[in-house]
């Protein structure tokens, strides 16, 4: 649960949680240890955020759709 306790917060985790694991974790061999998993991990986030376009974005990547905010 988020610190506001706001569900709608916690949907929006869970979400790109689900992503993660279906696009990638579960068609992936186990790491071979924490650091490994860590190394994987971040390269999937930076992924998401910065390559992967969002149908909901109007097909821009999360990092594109905030630099279009901070520009307004």
């Amino acid at each position: 649960m988020t610190q506001d306790y706001k569900p709608t917060d916690n949907a929006i985790a869970e979400r790109v949680n689900g992503i993660i694991k279906q696009e990638w974790i579960y068609r992936m061999k186990r790491p071979k240890n924490m650091d490994g998993a860590m190394h994987i991990l971040k390269d999937i986030i930076y992924f998401y955020n910065n390559k992967r376009p969002h149908m909901s974005n109007m097909m821009k990547t999360p990092a594109e759709k905030r630099r279009n905010y901070v520009g307004c």
